[in-house]
This record gives C-alpha cells, sequence and structure tokens, in this order.
C-alpha cells in the first residue's frame, strides 16, 4: 500500500467518479459536495474549482464558510476516500463539523485506510499550525470513532443534533 493525499486531480476522475458511485447518492463526508452526490463531470468540475477556491489563503471565503484543504485518500492511484482539514471552525464547525471530515468508500472499509488517511491529516494539520483539531461523528458509528480514538482524540461529549440530521453527535479532540 502506497497511502496518500492527493488534492483533486483530472488525471483521477474515473476513480474518483467510482468512488463517489459507491456512496449510492448519500452525503460523503469530507468529500466538498453536497447531497445528491454523483460521479459525473459537472459535479466533478465543480468539485475541483470549488476546492482550489477554499484553499486559497489569499482570498476570502464565502460567508459562513472557513478555507478548506481538499484531499483525496489514494493508493497506487485509486480514490479510496476522502478527507477535509478546515484551516479553523466556525461557530457551525465548532458544534457540528470539526477541522477533520473523512470518508472512505465502502468497499475499503476495515483495511486502515481510515487510519491512515486521518494520520496524514493531522500531519497537515501541523503543518498549517493548529495546536489542535476538533472532529465528530455519529455515535453510532464504531467505525469511525474507534479511529478518532485511535488517532489520539478525546472525547469533549456527545451531543443531540437531530437538527443536523444526526440523532446524537461524539465530538472529540485531538492534541497535535
Amino acid at each position: 500500500m502506497t497511502i496518500e493525499l492527493t488534492r483533486p486531480t483530472a488525471d483521477l476522475f474515473d476513480s474518483w467518479a467510482a468512488a463517489v458511485d459507491e456512496f449510492g447518492g448519500i452525503h460523503i463526508d469530507g468529500s466538498g459536495m453536497t447531497t445528491p452526490t454523483r460521479g459525473d463531470r459537472a459535479s466533478f468540475d465543480e468539485l475541483v474549482a470549488n476546492a482550489e477556491r477554499m484553499a486559497d489563503t489569499s482570498v476570502a471565503p464565502p460567508e459562513g464558510r472557513v478555507h478548506n484543504d481538499l484531499y483525496w485518500i489514494t493508493d497506487g492511484g485509486d480514490v479510496i476516500g476522502f478527507v477535509s482539514l478546515r484551516h479553523e471552525l466556525n461557530e457551525w464547525l465548532r458544534h457540528f463539523g470539526g477541522h477533520i471530515g473523512y470518508s472512505v468508500r465502502p468497499t475499503r472499509r476495515r483495511q486502515g485506510y481510515a487510519h491512515a488517511g486521518l494520520a496524514l491529516a493531522i500531519d497537515r494539520a501541523r503543518e498549517l499550525g493548529l495546536e489542535s483539531v476538533m472532529l465528530t461523528c455519529d455515535d453510532d458509528n464504531p467505525g469511525s470513532y474507534r479511529t478518532i480514538e485511535g488517532a489520539g482524540g478525546v472525547l469533549q461529549d456527545v451531543v443531540d443534533a437531530a437538527e443536523q440530521g444526526h440523532p446524537r453527535l461524539r465530538r472529540y479532540w485531538i492534541e497535535l
């Protein structure tokens, strides 16, 4: 395995499209896409343009948004998953989203990709100068909370997030 974080690139369109389609149109954490999600060229072009815009710290982000680096978790040129690294927290992210969001395509779960992708995202957060990062996951997602805890995540609390479509949400902090 050669696991890397790769910025969105047209070179991996076919692999990206296959990964997105595996999620069956549901929201994909860390992908930078909003629902419904689909692996078509128009969605891809919009994603790449948005990713470049949101990563450009010389330009203010849109109202209510923060600078954000989007990455794909890749292994040998295949898109395995997605990572979003937010440079800071706004009010919404402080309650529901955190600094890092991630997901792994369904057929590649339970193979160490989430752990490796999160470790690489934490390294990037250090490069940005962050001293700690917040991550969230659904309370009924043991795979995700074990991944976060395995990376050093300390549970802050479990909150009601029904308004956001999550019955209960775990909020974690990782000291860098």
